[in-house]
C-alpha cells in the first residue's frame, strides 16, 4: 500500500503539477499523441510561446516527456500524470466544481487547490468522505511514489 502524502508533500505536488501550460501540454499529447516540436504553437494556440517553453521545461524536469525524431511524446510518468488529470477532471465535472462551466485546466487547478485546503469540506450529503476525491488524492500519492526520482528534481519530496 502506498503511504499517503503529508500535507506539505501534497501541497508541493499540487503546486508543481497545476500550471495551466503543463496541464494543457500533457493533456494534448495524451489525447492526440506525440506532437512535432514545430507544431506545438499550433496545438497549444491558447498559450503564449513563453508559456509553452515554461511547460516544456517543467515537463522535462519532471521526466514527463520523450523526444523522438522532432516530436514530443509522453513518458510513463507523463502518461500516469495524464491519468491523474483525467480522474481529477472527472470528479470536478461530476460535482460541477468549481462551476458548471469551466475549462479542463481550471477544473484541475481548482480541485488541486481544494485538496490542499485544510478546511476543505470533501464530505457528501451523508457526511462521508467523498471517495472519488480521496481516489484523486491517492492517485497523486501513487504518482509521486512511483516517479519519486522525477519529483525530487522538481522540489516535490516523496
Amino acid at each position: 500500500m502506498i503511504p499517503a502524502l503529508s500535507h506539505q508533500q501534497l501541497r508541493d505536488t499540487c503546486t508543481a503539477l497545476s500550471s495551466a501550460g503543463l496541464i494543457r501540454l500533457v493533456s494534448e499529447i495524451d489525447d492526440h499523441g506525440a506532437i512535432p516540436v514545430c507544431g506545438l504553437e499550433r496545438a497549444l494556440a491558447d498559450l503564449s510561446t513563453h508559456q509553452i517553453r515554461q511547460a516544456i521545461e517543467q515537463a522535462d524536469a519532471l521526466g514527463l516527456l520523450t523526444r523522438t525524431s522532432g516530436s514530443v511524446g509522453l513518458s510513463a510518468a507523463g502518461r500516469d500524470l495524464a491519468d491523474v488529470y483525467d480522474a481529477t477532471a472527472r470528479w470536478a465535472r461530476r460535482h460541477n466544481y468549481p462551476a458548471p462551466l469551466c475549462h479542463f485546466a481550471g477544473r484541475i487547478q481548482h480541485t488541486f487547490a481544494l485538496l490542499v485546503t485544510p478546511a476543505a469540506d470533501t464530505r457528501d450529503s451523508d457526511g462521508e468522505h467523498d471517495a472519488e476525491l480521496g481516489r484523486v488524492q491517492r492517485l497523486l500519492a501513487e504518482w509521486v511514489h512511483t516517479h519519486q526520482r522525477n519529483c525530487n528534481t522538481c522540489g516535490v519530496a516523496a
